[in-house]
């Protein structure tokens, strides 16, 4: 593409150092290319002129033809301000200027005409337009075509002179300079099947439209390139790894995993979990290393999957790790893996942080020599000091809770790479796993073990907080406890959201017969354990937190999970919380509680929760709500999602089409080394130049 990706945007003319400084602190916009593909938000229709006769309070942006008869200036230091007072022969309007007043009156001189171009508003029955668009007649081809773009900007850019209007104007020079052509970047074959604009004439149209229709093919091309692109880099890298990482092959299903699931399994497999434990045996005997994610629902009997795919790396007479974020979670994975092997002879270990020295150094020997069959804990396990045996599985519970980096480190752990499951309890819309877990095979539990009662979800305002109290006390008389959540630690006078700490005052008053305890994020870990312990252990009946139980916390007899503010949440989070509760046979509740003011997209958010308990349904509408960008603290590889113009909420037809023809143009050349397809290997190389092949990792 010219090296535009090399060529600093510096040397445009009109930015120079200082611009390009903030261009690129800014907006992400260091070289012409990164401007090339910083697209407009939104699109206003400059093709008509009102007159000032015409104008009312309503209006949105608008179009005039005319000439300014005097400057007035007004005020003083920083309350000065310029008007102009512009006619167009069907009325008078006032031009207002706050900021930047000696550069208006140098470039614009009363008398000549104009095309003024801006939002009016109104201040006591007059109307006026601050800080308006202001170009010289004789460029009216360029500015009043028809559709204009406009483009996201900061207080920052503003003050450098860098508006919307200037963006549109550093495109236009550019692409006055590369003669409005571009060289292509998907090869003939491609172009034939997709039969979509060119990329020339799609980057003409998306910077300048000459019709609604050619935006809207403009908009179509560049989606999909930029989905296809990613899908063809995710699934090129997967192709490499299964082609390059020979797996350890486990042929036996041998003593431990028959045994186990013959005599001691507590209770029938649902079918979901069956077929994933098949898709698992399949992949483990194949030769080829497994990369796989486990998606299921809080309380869906993943960890059990994950055992019986520890009990057959150990028939194979390797040995299996799984690593928490948390040490509540390791040691709840432990506790519940000890009870399922209470009566086989499997030698399991537990190693976090707070391991004592006196059992780290029975702990790591017994490792090394391959006494140890399963180790389960947190990033203990991937210090230098854990030397596997033999290590034929790692599982990775919550594994966007660890960095890349840190994952990595565990491939180290063994000379052949070991097998690798993730599992996670964040259920994963569509069009996102496919773009953040491309490179993985995919299993999804969706069936819930038999017995569970659905949750049921509530919502209550917070003035009717007397009849909240009551149902929690009964609830505790029948033996149960409750989770209260809220959104924040402290109070902000800013914020008119109850707070942790008040909330915790207040329980303590209102239920002085039980014993309430509190966690949350800026407790010391010692504290927080201490105080998670005593409800584990029962001694507490309430549990006030902030969101840090959101993930693990496993309390069977916990029957109520309250969520303060709960219009502060976003839907896969509220989830996430209500997943705490459920875990027992008891019918348990979640209570949404929220004020009266509440936006229209707050209330569909609570009213889905209520009426809804399917975690992907609820991540979908999640995504559709609120936009791939909040939901990226799941993403599972080592990078995040930098979409320009595509939208995984409303794009999936497209992002389907992508992928199908990536994986037929990497069936037909995997390594894309074919003349053909070379163009896609050289801007592969620009737009996924990396240090680090993290796509190589799980």
């Amino acid at each position: 593409m010219l090296d535009l990706d090399k060529r600093s945007i510096t040397y445009l003319p009109g930015v120079g150092p200082k611009k390009a400084e903030v261009l690129q602190k800014e907006a992400g916009i260091a070289s012409y290319e990164d401007l090339l593909f910083y697209f407009p938000y939104k699109y206003i229709d400059r093709s008509r002129f009102y007159k000032v006769a015409e104008i009312n309070g309503d209006m949105p942006y608008i179009q005039l033809r005319g000439k300014i008869l005097y400057f007035d200036t007004f005020g003083e230091g920083r309350s000065k301000r310029l008007v102009g007072k512009f006619t167009d022969g069907t009325g008078t309007i006032d031009l207002v200027w706050f900021k930047g007043l000696n550069y208006i009156t140098d470039k614009i001189k009363p008398g000549l005409e104009y095309i003024v171009f801006g939002k009016p508003s109104e201040f006591g029955h007059i109307y006026n337009i601050p800080h308006p668009d202001i170009d010289p007649i004789d460029q009216v081809n360029q500015v009043a075509g028809g559709l204009t773009p406009f483009y996201n900007t900061t207080e920052k850019m503003k003050k450098s002179f860098l508006n919307s209007r200037a963006i549109q104007n550093l495109q236009y020079s550019l692409l006055n300079w590369l003669n409005w052509d571009l060289p292509e970047t998907l090869s003939t074959d491609i172009l034939k099947r997709i039969k979509m604009m060119s990329l020339k004439e799609a980057m003409r149209n998306i910077h300048f439209p000459e019709s609604a229709e050619k935006l809207k093919q403009a908009q179509l091309r560049l989606k999909f390139e930029e989905l296809f692109f990613i899908q063809l880099n995710i699934l090129r890298t997967a192709n490499v790894r299964k082609l390059k990482l020979k797996g350890i092959v486990f042929p036996t299903v041998g003593h431990y995993f028959n045994t186990f699931y013959k005599d001691y399994l507590p209770f029938e497999l649902t079918g979901a979990q069956k077929r994933v434990v098949r898709e698992i045996r399949t992949d483990v005997g194949s030769g080829r290393q497994m990369n796989r994610l486990l998606q299921g629902d809080v309380g869906s009997g993943k960890t059990l999957v994950g055992l019986l795919a520890m009990l057959l790396a150990i028939d194979n007479n390797c040995q299996a790790c799984m690593m928490a974020p948390t040490e509540i979670l390791a040691t709840q994975h432990y506790v519940t893996i000890m009870e399922f092997l209470k009566d086989l002879d499997v030698k399991v270990a537990l190693l976090t942080g707070s391991t004592r020295k006196k059992d780290r150094n029975k702990i790591l020997p017994a490792i090394a020599n391959g006494e140890i069959q399963i180790v389960i804990g947190t990033h203990a396990l991937i210090e230098e000091t854990v030397v596997f045996s033999s290590l034929g599985l790692a599982i990775i519970d919550e594994q966007h809770r660890f960095g890349v980096a840190q994952r990595s480190r565990l491939w180290t752990k063994n000379t052949v790479v070991p097998h690798v499951l993730v599992m996670t309890a964040t259920p994963i819309p569509r069009t996102l796993a496919m773009t953040l877990y491309g490179d993985l095979d995919v299993s999804v539990i969706d069936e819930l073990p038999p017995g569970r009662k659905p949750i049921k979800t509530v919502h209550r305002y917070d003035n009717k907080k007397a009849q909240l109290y009551e149902f929690l006390r009964n609830q505790i008389k029948l033996g149960r406890q409750v989770y209260v959540v809220f959104p924040l630690i402290e109070g902000s006078e800013k914020l008119d959201y109850k707070n942790l700490e008040d909330g915790f005052e207040t329980f303590k008053e209102v239920f002085p017969e039980y014993k309430v305890c509190m966690v949350h994020g800026r407790m010391k870990a010692a504290d927080k354990e201490t105080e998670m312990q005593k409800f584990v252990s029962g001694e507490a009946q309430i549990l006030m937190a902030t969101t840090v139980i959101e993930v693990g916390v496993n309390v069977p007899n916990a029957s109520v999970m309250v969520i303060e503010s709960a219009e502060r949440f976003g839907l896969s989070q509220l989830h996430q919380l209500r997943g705490r509760v459920g875990r027992g046979a008891e019918q348990s509740y979640c209570i949404l509680v929220s004020s009266y003011k509440l936006t229209n997209e707050t209330r569909k958010r609570l009213e889905i929760m209520v009426n809804s308990s399917d975690g992907f349904e609820i991540a979908e509408a999640d995504l559709k709500l609120r936009g791939h960008g909040d939901l990226e603290g799941t993403r599972q590889s080592g990078e995040g999602i930098d979409l320009k113009i595509a939208d995984l909420a409303a794009d999936g037809q497209i992002l389907q089409y992508a992928r199908d023809i990536a994986l037929g143009i990497l069936d037909e050349d995997p390594e894309l080394l074919s003349d053909t397809h070379r163009i896609l290997n050289e801007r592969l190389k620009i737009l996924f130049a990396r240090k680090i092949n993290w796509g190589m990792i799980s």
